[in-house]
């Protein structure tokens, strides 16, 4: 067996091996795998004769990660999107806001 990557969680690690897993390759987690609590990090490690197509499997999976649309990423919120004369539900709320504070110093005013 030889060392193939090095992560900071068990749920990491698990996840590389799974995904080996799937791919018919024979893994063995290394380090704080059966610890009640899951800190520290573990190894991940592979056949010798697996570790050249394994890393090329997890180094395209993290490639194709990259050009993964995320959610977030897609479209504007639609809370945004322009309400009244161009501006937003914030700017709005920020103009309502200010003209209130402007008449009520108006009103103190005209009171003393």
């Amino acid at each position: 067996m030889v060392h193939l990557r090095t992560v900071t969680t068990t749920f990491h690690a698990r996840v590389i091996a799974a995904r080996l897993g799937a791919e018919g390759f024979t893994t063995q987690l290394r380090g704080n795998v059966g610890d009640p609590f899951p800190l520290g990090v573990v190894s991940v490690w592979v056949a010798e004769e697996d570790a050249g197509p394994a890393s090329e499997l997890l180094l395209a999976d993290e490639v194709e990660a990259v050009f993964t649309p995320h959610p977030d990423d897609e479209e504007p919120v639609a809370s945004r999107r322009p309400r009244f004369l161009g501006l937003n539900r914030r700017q709005l709320l920020a103009v309502a806001l200010l003209a209130l504070i402007l008449w009520a110093a108006l009103l103190s005013r005209m009171i003393l």
